[in-house]
């Protein structure tokens, strides 16, 4: 297959511009006379999408396959869906892949649940960059700026590096395109005083040399709760440049950030009949104090040189850096006693992180053995620095009644001080190479095999004093390999069976840039397996397709604790998950559709045992903590006239539980949402969207056994989006 010199959404936009070109060159002929007697025809509103088969698979391989090549279970939900989603922030567009669920408290990044793994055990990447801390760097961004969100299912090291035994999930921004011009700008209004104006623009010169790009977006809202209120900045630009025929390069910048005042951290709860609940009337409070905070800025440069050697290869370097600083002040944690809400909790921290890094790669086509063969190779060079500076204030802060408004202020709490003191800092280099190779067999059959290999240096130096536990300076080094077998048939064009085994490797607890050398001086990597057979299939007119996966992944040497040395670990842990998960879409008619994806997941802690009350107690056989074994998404699409669009999507998350223990469960839930769009003209859209019509109070992340991370209640948008191409 030869290499394609465009990616399908650009090959499309280059045809239609050969189109337009065709036209242009054909009506002068016709004469300013014949013009004005031709008959102005109505408007027709093209709306039918490729089936997402037919896409690029992304992440989840560097050998420029489409999803229905890649064997592997891989989602990529791209703009056209975030648009007609009305997603606004990432977290949002991780509805679309199947059986993960997403919270976003203010402590984290997008805390994803997907195959019975999370937090760190899912990656999260940035335009294929790691920048290695997804529990907190992942925090939910203003969606404008990204062109699509893709999605690997299981293990991914041998891709992305160290971790992504439960999957990897990568945000691609928006860069600057040669094929065309575009200006586009959005402006949204809804409940709870929730407001974004959003603006982007590609411009290129007469002789499609270079181009600009911009995206800009601006929100501004005050939530639902009491007095959070969050203000965000995110900007996207970038310049390409052709400096010869097929020889391209690309500067990006990003910068991001975000201000939210008195987040709201969760909700205390009671446990009634080992059932988590919320008091009626606890809803909406913020517990928070006054001045409680939490901020980000977040700066992005990457340099993308690009070589297309003809039509059977290319040579790609991206040259990046990250820098990033967070800074928290509030008091975290609540719980109901008969007083009123005791709080504790009380933290103020500041995470100061940068990035350096490169990446080659090279990808050819040509023959091996005598058959035909694609080969990726590359290597990569990183360096990730941290440094963490957390007061943390032991201990119970005070205990405010129920109702109250305004519950203090930081430094009112004892020992509080506007004070930043370095903990320790984390010095990780890591160095690469992989390679993957898809070659075809015959009959329809293909392999396709991928191994990297790393060389990983941890260095932490501990600010602090000294200690047997707390060295000044602790050091590891580490060499994973992981690789992905996988056998792809090709029953018909439109009809791929394939069987596949991977393996991951990630750190035992926590991530390697925040590790302290406690969590790590006696243990090596965890490592991961998985087993997973699919089926990927789409009718011949492009009009109906479905995927399904049967999947089995097993994680050992995690820490546990240990039952003979209270307050140790012991690398002996064992994780499992089983389950199935099944995506399809159905456009019966050009004026409805219908998608939807659902999943079954049996996840376990195999051996595995934690610290309760001092006592250390074995989980083995529980289910993990905010781990829902069935979910559920249902869109659904009608256009009603030539100009009105209405809309529906349906989600149901089934419970879980709260705790390693097991003794409490979080009841499931399911939300509506509907949308009612009128294309006000050829350029021109109007959009009312309601959230949760219901009203559903519901747990959308247990925060331990005391406290609940609630959904949004009901809301409701109005969007004005004009796009000029």
């Amino acid at each position: 297959m030869p290499i394609p010199g465009l990616p399908p959404a650009a090959a499309w936009r280059s045809a239609r511009a050969r189109v337009a070109m065709c036209l242009y060159l054909f009506l002068p002929a016709v004469g300013a006379t014949d013009l004005a007697d031709t008959t102005t025809l109505d408007t027709i509103h093209v709306t039918h999408r490729a089936s997402p088969l037919q896409l690029p698979s992304g992440s989840a391989s560097r050998l420029a396959l489409t999803v229905m090549e890649t064997p592997a279970s891989v989602t990529t939900v791209d703009r056209a869906l975030l648009d007609a989603r009305g997603v606004r922030t990432t977290a949002e567009a991780l509805a679309g892949v199947p059986g993960l669920v997403v919270a976003s408290p203010p402590g984290h990044g997008n805390t994803v649940t997907w195959r019975g793994f999370s937090a760190g055990q899912v990656s999260q990447l940035f335009n294929g960059i790691d920048v290695q801390y997804a529990t907190i760097a992942a925090r939910p961004v203003d969606a404008w700026q990204y062109e699509r969100v893709e999605a690997i299912g299981g293990p991914a090291s041998f891709l992305h590096g160290v971790g992504a035994v439960g999957g990897a999930i990568n945000y691609v921004t928006r860069l600057a395109s040669l094929d065309h011009d575009a200006a586009r700008w959005q402006a949204a209004w809804g409940s709870h005083r929730d407001g974004t104006l959003a603006i982007g623009a590609n411009l290129r010169d007469a002789a499609a040399r270079q181009a600009l790009a911009l995206d800009l977006s601006l929100r501004d809202g005050h939530g639902w709760v009491d007095a959070q209120q969050r203000s965000a900045l995110a900007t996207a630009a970038s310049w390409r440049v052709r400096l010869a025929p097929g020889f391209e390069h690309t500067l990006a910048l990003e910068y991001q950030d975000e201000d939210m005042q008195r987040p709201y951290w969760g909700t205390p709860a009671r446990a009634i009949d080992g059932s988590m609940r919320i008091p009626a009337g606890l809803a909406g409070r913020n517990y928070n104090v006054a001045d409680g905070r939490y901020a980000q800025d977040v700066r992005w440069a990457r340099s993308l040189l690009e070589w297309q050697q003809g039509g059977h290869g290319r040579v790609s370097n991206t040259l990046y850096h990250y820098d990033a600083l967070r800074d928290y002040r509030n008091v975290e944690s609540y719980r109901l006693v008969d007083a009123g809400v005791e709080r504790s909790g009380a933290l103020l921290q500041r995470h100061d992180q940068q990035a350096w890094g490169d990446r080659v790669e090279w990808l050819h086509e040509g023959r091996f053995a005598g058959l035909p063969s694609r080969w990726s190779l590359g290597a990569e060079a990183s360096y990730n620095r941290q440094t963490r500076f957390p007061l943390s204030l032991p201990g119970v802060v005070d205990i405010v009644p129920q109702e109250a408004v305004v519950p203090g202020r930081f430094l009112e709490v004892p020992g509080a001080e506007p004070a930043y003191r370095p903990d320790r800092t984390n010095r990780l280099r890591s160095h690469a190479l992989y390679v993957e190779n898809l070659t075809t067999l015959g009959a329809g059959l293909s392999l396709l095999t991928g191994l990297r290999h790393e060389r990983v240096a941890l260095d932490v130096l501990d600010h602090r004093a000294a200690s047997a536990g707390n060295p000044r300076r602790f050091q590891r080094r580490y060499r994973p390999t992981t690789g992905r077998i996988a056998m792809d048939w090709a029953a018909t064009q439109d009809t791929h069976v394939y069987a596949q085994a991977s393996t991951a490797a990630d750190p035992p607890s926590g991530v390697l840039s925040t590790a302290s050398s406690g969590a790590l001086r006696d243990f090596d990597l965890s490592t991961g397996r998985q087993g997973e057979l699919g089926a990927k299939l789409q009718s011949a007119d492009g009009r109906s397709h479905a995927t399904v996966a049967i999947y089995r992944i097993v994680r050992r040497n995690l820490a546990i604790a240990d039952p003979d040395k209270p307050g140790q670990t012991l690398p002996v842990g064992r994780q499992s998950s089983r389950g199935v998960e099944l995506a399809f879409g159905w456009r019966p008619l050009d004026a409805f559709s219908l998608d939807g994806n659902l999943a079954w997941v049996d996840a376990r802690l195999d051996e595995f045992n934690e610290s309760a009350g001092g006592t250390v107690v074995s989980r083995a056989g529980n289910h993990p903590a905010n781990t829902p074994s069935r979910v559920a998404n249902l869109w659904l699409e009608w256009r009603l006239l030539q100009d009105w669009t209405l809309g529906a999507e349906a989600r149901a998350v089934s419970s879980r539980h709260a705790d390693a223990g097991n003794t409490l469960r979080v009841p499931g839930y399911a939300t509506l949402g509907a949308h009612l769009s009128w294309q006000a003209g050829p350029r021109t859209a109007l959009v009312l969207r309601g959230r949760n019509l219901s009203d559903r109070r519901y747990v959308a992340h247990a925060v331990g056994e005391h406290m609940a991370w609630l959904g949004d209640p009901r809301s409701w948008e109005l969007v004005l989006r004009q796009d000029f191409d």
